[in-house]
């Protein structure tokens, strides 16, 4: 109760100001950091296809269209039916990478705020982790953002559904194999029923993280999520650092990260990002994404708008909700 207490204190600020250069293009693992990123690293090599198959996801609407208008036609029903299969086990396999997130996000968070260090130095002294932590905080900002986008993804989910009710009752299935039987289904739904899947199984797992792990205080997992948007700012703000960038599309990939970890601490703080003592200077962190090209921030933008948590809230600041109208 004493660390809840002293993160919800007005009185309380982080003790250290984050002025360093975290390498995301090319931080290697030290000997300590090698058992837990060999762990991650397995799971993330999987991540890029599973955005470039969301990204190809065409769906099965004009099936279920001429289904749903010749509901007595058996072979509109069939094609229907044999066009969701495929579809819906790519959904699945998304579905279970989401699990594995479960799995590996506690082993980064039990790393990067444990007690040892203070979080600035576990930032800097643990960058291969960091990297990896920002690579899924990448991973679940572009793969909810496809998912809003594309509405055949639960229109396909729920019309699947629907059918295999419907073909149980029949008996229908009682001789066909299934990728996905009605309890992966239940469970299925639950995960693609929110707005933003990924961050909700992120927000979740980081939630049980600071429940679960007594020894840990609470103030090190806030800290390090808070440091961590810090140091993206600074280092986008800095024209030193953003020379360091060989790549372009790196300087994107920090405010990205940047966005992500605040929207992760709005919903796993007490009071969240935007209240007047957070330890995240949100009105800094606004200001800079408004001051890149509109058509490359326009996302992360609506993300900070939508699917934060305390945005609204009657603490938050009138000039921060100004600045997301």
């Amino acid at each position: 109760m004493g660390n809840l207490l002293r993160v919800l204190s007005k009185d309380y600020t982080p003790t250290n100001k984050p002025d360093i250069f975290v390498d995301f293009e090319n931080a290697a693992p030290t000997e300590t950091e090698l058992p837990v990123w060999t762990t991650v690293q397995a799971a993330l090599q999987e991540s890029s296809s599973i955005l470039e198959g969301m990204q190809c996801y065409a769906g099965a609407s004009c099936e279920i269209r001429d289904a749903i208008s010749n509901p007595r036609n058996v072979e509109d029903q069939d094609k229907a039916w044999q066009a969701l299969r495929p579809l819906v086990s790519q959904l699945k396999r998304y579905y279970e990478f989401s699990l594995e997130l479960e799995y590996i996000v506690p082993q980064l968070l039990g790393k990067l705020c444990s007690n040892e260090l203070t979080p600035t130095e576990h930032l800097e002294m643990q960058q291969a982790l960091v990297k990896q932590f920002a690579e899924i905080l990448d991973f679940t900002l572009k793969f909810d953002d496809l998912k809003m986008t594309n509405p055949a993804i639960q229109n396909d989910f729920s019309y699947y559904r629907r059918t295999l009710s419907r073909r149980r009752i029949n008996g229908s299935n009682a001789t066909e194999e299934l990728d996905v039987p009605n309890e992966m289904a239940n469970r299925m739904s639950l995960f693609y029923a929110p707005a933003t899947p990924m961050l909700q199984t992120l927000s979740t797992t980081t939630t049980k993280f600071v429940s679960e792990n007594k020894d840990i205080p609470v103030e090190n997992t806030t800290d390090c999520l808070s440091t961590m948007a810090s140091i993206c700012r600074v280092m986008i703000e800095n024209p030193n650092y953003r020379a360091r960038f060989a790549n372009e599309e790196t300087m994107l990939f920090c405010m990205r990260v940047m966005v992500g970890v605040i929207i992760l601490y709005d919903h796993v703080h007490p009071v969240g990002a935007f209240a007047k003592n957070s330890s995240i200077d949100m009105k800094s962190s606004i200001k800079m994404l408004r001051d890149q090209d509109a058509r490359r921030v326009e996302g992360l933008l609506n993300a900070l708008k939508y699917t934060t948590k305390h945005l609204n809230d009657d603490g938050t600041p009138k000039t921060i909700k100004g600045l997301l109208p």
